[in-house]
């Protein structure tokens, strides 16, 4: 099993690098970082580098509406030479509310934007002149002062409607799932990977604990988070059977916030979606989720008080084996 763990918004900095540092010594696939409005991604990608040796590092995701489609082939670039080859460039589109309200941008054409972005990456990272004529983007006569290692960056594609997994599997060497109920996602990642196999990753809110209680407390709070903040989240969960529990926890966080919301996702909801318990349950719901088809597991780590002591139990967990 290719376990891979993603360290972030919940962490400081020297946190996820110690994690990091850790992590180097197993066998953890790849090192996920996000980017979401705290730490920048391609400095914190080339820090985690140099606190590791053979682990991959992943971009969880770069949004494509705050950088330049060859802004980003220059960060991405840069990280894969300063990791010796390791980089895997995740791309996704973000939202509205935070590429309107804290980039600035426009949210406009998310697929035909995704589909240049990858197009001029690609383009860029071979090292060859660009000169591209798209919808969106018109590029004439760049190219890169520097080297690439490689020929070839992955690109993964977060994606959530069905559009989006389309082109996925279209153009990306892989997609990125993220709350995602499990019954569907075994369904989408058949009919997609009958048509033709991309590497497929799933990131996975996950809590474990000695106390059951308090990680099944600490993954609800996570889940009832992305519920409330997200409406892309929330209506996809809400078309795919989590109607109500939807309905609750965001009209429960309107009157409240985040006090008591999360007491709204239903123990089914939460083991669709996430990871939590003692270490034994969390390592049956790990299987779970590898039997709907993932080949690469993300585990989110969500740390419950100390987070260097919650880490070391997520290591014991799941990274020693």
């Amino acid at each position: 099993m290719r376990i891979a763990c993603s360290l972030g918004s919940l962490l400081s900095i020297d946190e996820v690098l110690q994690c990091s540092e850790i992590i180097s010594k197993t066998n953890t696939d790849t090192v996920w970082v996000p980017e979401t409005w705290g730490m920048e991604n391609f400095s914190m990608l080339g820090a985690v580098s140099t606190k590791t040796t053979n682990q991959k590092i992943g971009s969880s995701i770069i949004n494509i509406f705050s950088r330049s489609p060859s802004t980003i082939a220059m960060g991405a670039t840069t990280v894969d030479s300063l990791s010796n080859g390791r980089l895997i460039l995740g791309l996704g589109t973000s939202s509205l509310p935070i590429v309107e309200s804290f980039h600035g941008s426009s949210f406009e054409k998310p697929l035909q934007r995704m589909k240049e972005y990858v197009e001029i990456i690609r383009l860029v990272t071979s090292g060859k002149k660009v000169n591209y004529d798209g919808d969106i983007f018109k590029l004439s006569n760049f190219t890169l002062l520097i080297k690439p290692l490689r020929n070839e960056i992955p690109i993964y594609l977060a994606a959530i409607n069905q559009k989006m997994v389309d082109l996925a599997w279209n153009i990306g060497d892989g997609v990125i799932f993220y709350l995602r109920p499990l019954n569907e996602m075994k369904q989408t990642i058949s009919k997609m990977q009958s048509k033709k196999k991309i590497d497929v990753t799933c990131q996975l809110i996950t809590c474990v604990s000695e106390n059951s209680e308090v990680a099944v407390e600490r993954a609800k709070k996570t889940v009832a988070f992305y519920i409330s903040v997200g409406d892309i989240y929330r209506k996809f969960l809400a078309k795919n059977g989590f109607e109500n529990e939807t309905f609750n926890i965001f009209e429960e966080f309107k009157k409240s916030g985040f006090k008591s919301n999360h007491e709204l996702v239903s123990d089914s909801m939460l083991n669709s979606l996430a990871i939590s318990g003692t270490p034994d349950e969390c390592k049956q719901q790990l299987t779970n989720f590898v039997d709907a088809g993932i080949d690469q597991p993300i585990l989110q780590f969500n740390p419950i008080g100390d987070t260097m002591d919650s880490f070391r139990l997520f290591e014991k967990t799941f990274l020693d084996e």
